[in-house]
């Protein structure tokens, strides 16, 4: 496992690109409100990132065989992650949505997701949305040089299953930089003690998916959408963060 340390060249770079993409979110958010279509999310996420001089991560990106769709993943309610924006999904009063976008800027990236509840929603989508964020602050929290990755991962899922819900496990986060996806796989669940040791001058990005129900997800017929297998909700939080002298600084705030 190679974890590159960025020069405080790349950190300067990336601290831009995080700050681009934080406006983006920021924007996004604001628009997403009951009547809006996702395929709107999607192309004001594009005009966005354009106008600000980056480009787009996720549109043309390659998983295997498969090419996502769009500049921004929309996933809703029971959907996980990676939802293909389309003109036929409205959000709509009850509702939560995930909004995760990326992007890169002078050849470096920027990763960062948020879950929003769109109108009145139920109490306990509300709390589902409360303990992902605060899981992803708890392991930006935890986070200094000298600890192993596995003691952020633990504290994630005790965190998690301490208030009843569960971490899904198929898919985790990831190091960050040059390339969108980088060493190390960064799991929500583990064992403190176990794993690399956390330097100065990494850059990860924590994502915390979090489900109402089962930790079990699955892969739909299109070949990204990811949702849960009982149907349950699921939130997902994301930063992208380095690893400073004492402490982690969010570069997506």
């Amino acid at each position: 496992m190679a974890i590159t340390i960025k020069t405080p060249e790349e950190i300067k770079i990336m601290r831009q690109a995080g700050k681009i993409l934080a406006d983006v979110l920021k924007k996004l958010a604001r628009r997403a409100t009951p009547g809006i279509s996702s395929l709107e999310l999607d192309k004001l996420a594009e005009k966005l990132i354009l106008e600000a001089g980056a480009g787009l991560a996720f549109k043309g990106y390659r998983s295997q065989d498969k090419i996502y769709p769009a500049s921004l993943c929309i996933s809703t309610n029971n959907h996980v992650v990676h939802g293909i924006p389309h003109k036929n999904l409205i959000l709509k009063n009850g509702d939560i949505v995930g909004l995760d976008c990326g992007l890169k800027y002078k050849g470096y990236f920027a990763d960062m997701a948020v879950t929003l509840p769109i109108g009145r929603v139920s109490p306990q989508a509300r709390r589902l949305i409360k303990v992902t964020r605060n899981a992803l602050n708890l392991a930006i929290k935890k986070t200094k040089p000298g600890i192993h990755l596995g003691d952020i991962s633990a504290s994630i899922q005790d965190y998690v299953e301490k208030n009843g819900f569960s971490v899904v496990r198929q898919l985790s986060g990831h190091g960050i930089g040059k390339d969108l996806h980088e060493d190390p796989q960064i799991l929500n669940f583990g064992t403190p003690g176990t794993g690399p040791v956390l330097k100065q001058g990494m850059t990860l990005c924590f994502e915390p998916m979090v489900n109402e129900g089962s930790w079990e997800v699955k892969t739909l017929d299109d070949g990204w959408t990811v949702v849960t297998v009982d149907g349950s909700l699921s939130a997902h939080f994301e930063h992208t963060i380095l690893v400073t002298k004492k402490a982690a600084q969010i570069l997506t705030q």
